[in-house]
């Protein structure tokens, strides 16, 4: 790593394996050195300190999108290669891309199935998902807890909210993954082949789901969706799919990484987990500090609505920045010793975002984490590490590959 303190410049490639492993330490020297720098290999401003970040994540003057207020031609940007097309035609249409009325129209329906009552209803379920993934777990030897353990969890949960089969949640698993290669760093021809050919897949799979949805039971929130869209409220077809690709891939992919990160953080942490999840002030605590201590979405980015001043810098319209979440979320200015596993010494972070786009499904991944982590550890109190776990190869998305351990 290489920093250019008086021009402003960071020279980091997010694929080297030492950052991936572990970015907290060049974040806090990049923090130290210039909070606001330009990352040579992204092309664009990045945000590392914690108020910076909260407050662009805040900033109306600040969007995922810019289709509401310039063309891709007006900006000065080439066309979209013609191979990639089809995943941003579905892409561009979610709740997350949205900006403006769009965005309030999508959420306020999206909302729908986040509300309080409902995500507490879904305890009973957790649990027994939870306590049935436990009683799979071997008696001896070594096994893999991301996929015996936290991959399950939510991917159930999500299909079950949706109304989907569970019988398809491993396919609609290995869409998800293929999709989500499109925000890595550096992704090859292949990565946007694999990414449109699963887009594909995916809409089918959506669009046939919704026509036997539209003739049959409305369960769950795709059936909530139809009446509500035959009820005269404004969604498109294609906009139902998108969407529910979105709440499908987002429902699993970061609390995937958030229970495996969690488990890691507290197995590693020194701290007995009877008294860090001892009652429910307790598991609270905990589990906001597994999202502060090893945050599972790393860098979240977006467009200048309009020529700005920000953090120091100069915008352009159109220009993108980077938001630093986990790096924010290691501030000393919000935890005291934020490279330490400590919980209840932070009570913000910025593992969920913030403003518009505060992610919609934080109620539920809190919930599944505390139910999830809680009956882990109660049910296998001399739960070990049996190996060094494995991050994934992706720094955006930071998530375990493979968490070994055993029950001696």
């Amino acid at each position: 790593m290489k920093i250019d303190r008086e021009a402003r410049i960071l020279d980091l490639d997010p694929r080297n394996p030492d950052f991936v492993a572990n970015p907290y330490a060049a974040y806090r020297t990049i923090r130290e050195t210039v909070p606001v720098v330009f990352w040579k290999q992204y092309g664009f401003w990045c945000f590392f300190g914690y108020e910076t970040v909260a407050s662009a994540l805040r900033d109306a003057r600040l969007g995922r999108s810019l289709r509401h207020v310039a063309s891709r031609e007006e900006l000065g940007w080439p066309p979209l290669p013609e191979q990639v097309r089809p995943f941003y035609a579905v892409d561009d249409l979610t709740l997350l891309e949205q900006e403006g009325a769009d965005h309030t129209r999508l959420r306020r329906l999206m909302n729908r199935a986040f509300v309080t009552s409902q995500i507490t209803a879904l305890v009973p379920q957790l649990t027994q998902v939870v306590n049935d993934l436990i009683d799979r777990f071997p008696a001896d030897g070594a096994f893999d807890l991301i996929p015996a353990f936290a991959t399950p969890i939510p991917l159930r949960i999500i299909t079950g909210m949706l109304g989907v089969p569970p019988e398809g949640g491993p396919q609609l698993l290995e869409w998800s993954h293929r999709m989500v290669r499109m925000y890595h760093f550096g992704r090859t021809a292949e990565d946007e082949a694999q990414a449109v050919a699963a887009t594909h897949a995916f809409c089918a799979f959506i669009r046939n789901f919704l026509a036997m949805r539209a003739t049959g039971s409305r369960e769950g929130l795709i059936g909530r969706l139809l009446n509500a869209r035959d009820e005269g409220e404004q969604i498109t077809d294609d906009e139902l799919v998108a969407n529910c690709i979105l709440l499908l891939n987002a429902g699993h992919e970061a609390t995937v990484h958030g229970l495996g990160n969690g488990i890691k953080a507290i197995m590693e942490s020194g701290l007995d987990p009877g008294d860090l999840l001892a009652d429910e002030k307790a598991i609270a605590r905990t589990v906001e500090e597994c999202l502060r201590f090893d945050t599972p979405l790393q860098l979240f980015t977006r467009y200048a609505l309009e020529d700005l001043d920000i953090a120091g810098i100069r915008l352009a319209r159109g220009e993108k920045v980077g938001l630093l979440l986990g790096a924010g979320s290691h501030d000393p200015a919000i935890a005291p010793r934020p490279d330490h596993f400590v919980p209840g010494q932070a009570t913000r972070h910025l593992a969920f975002g913030g403003g518009i786009h505060f992610c919609l499904g934080a109620p539920l991944a809190r919930l599944e984490m505390q139910v999830a982590l809680a009956l882990l550890f109660r049910r296998c109190p001399t739960l070990r590490l049996a190996a060094p776990p494995v991050y994934a190869n992706s720094f955006h998305f930071r998530g375990l590959e493979s968490l070994m351990v055993h029950r001696a």
